[in-house]
């Protein structure tokens, strides 16, 4: 086979940008890197901002590009000076993120060390819904904000993809956890063991008279929503306590605030992490993270796809290659 099929754009814009074509040139490795026989690719929010000129959108250089970071697959080829992976393996990852990886096409070329093995229990579509999400969720658990036993920490947004990890692996930690969400997201969250929940459709996470009393002197905010709630949650923090912000657009003055509160404010922008992701596959070989199968769709359905996430109804989705 001398050519693939990948998804392209040639502008930025809606869902119709995107384009399935059948004679995309196949990748080859660079040394260091690997070639991957693409099973899954995750669909990611960034995807769709991406997408339509936001996110990483600078980074991706001229068109036509290829959205998508979070591939399953097996290794089909080998660069020169590999030695964590022989042809045939099964491997996920991010491969390059925030810059382009390509992701939505049969064959990707990595970074060795952007890649780790798929644990035996895992099948493509849910490795493939898993990098992204679970290793922000591990540079903000055990390297932005630091967390440790005993510390408290509020999850604001908590019934996401991330927050679902940062949830079990803030826990796992011996922290006690605060979490933000509605419906059944919350709910997920208490079968996750949070020590606490607050269903933001009935009171708020600042509002001082809270049913079971108002939140003070937390540890740790892990903000996953952006705008104004970093800023909302500063008053609540303790002094030497810490706010990790993700999405962008976080509101101005926040460093100010934060400042003279004494709180640290840090945000996270995640980067490709195979420490990161070896530790999140052990904890699933151990049966210790929980990872519900996403749903799936053809490739051919790439538009559908993008337009259900951006009317915001997009359940965890991996597209079948």
């Amino acid at each position: 086979m001398s050519k693939m099929r990948a998804v392209v754009q040639n502008e930025f814009g809606g869902p119709e940008v995107l384009t399935l074509i059948h004679d995309a040139p196949i990748p080859e490795p660079s040394p260091t890197e690997v070639q991957v026989h693409v099973s899954h690719v995750g669909v990611n929010p960034v995807d769709g901002k991406t997408r339509g000129g936001a996110s990483v959108a600078k980074l991706m250089g001229a068109f036509p590009i290829t959205v998508g970071w979070d591939i399953a697959g097996e290794v089909s080829a080998l660069g020169n000076g590999v030695n964590r992976f022989a042809v045939g393996d099964r491997v996920f990852g991010m491969p390059r993120f925030p810059y382009p990886a390509d992701g939505y096409a049969e064959f990707v070329t990595s970074p060795s060390r952007h890649l780790v093995r798929i644990p035996d229990s895992l099948d493509f579509a849910t490795a493939a819904s898993i990098p992204l999400p679970a290793t922000t969720a591990y540079q903000i658990v055990h390297e932005a904000a630091d967390v440790r036993s005993g510390q408290s920490v509020l999850v604001l947004g908590g019934g996401g993809t991330v927050g679902t990890y940062v949830v079990q692996m803030a826990k796992k930690l011996g922290a006690t956890v605060i979490g933000h969400a509605t419906g059944e997201k919350l709910r997920h969250l208490e079968s996750l063991g949070v020590d606490r929940a607050i269903d933001y459709a009935s009171e708020e996470f600042d509002d001082p008279n809270l049913s079971a009393g108002g939140i003070s002197d937390v540890d740790i905010v892990i903000d996953l929503i952006g705008g104004e709630f970093a800023l909302r949650a500063v008053p609540l923090t303790k002094p030497d306590g810490v706010v990790v912000g993700v999405p962008s657009g976080q509101q101005q003055g926040l460093d100010a605030a934060a400042a003279q509160a004494g709180v640290r404010w840090t945000n996270v922008i995640v980067e490709p992490d195979h420490v990161a992701l070896e530790y999140v596959a052990e904890l699933i070989e151990n049966g210790e993270l929980h990872v519900p199968a996403p749903a799936t769709a053809p490739l051919e359905d790439v538009v559908a796809v993008h337009r259900q996430m951006d009317d915001g109804h997009l359940p965890k989705t991996a597209l079948a290659i």
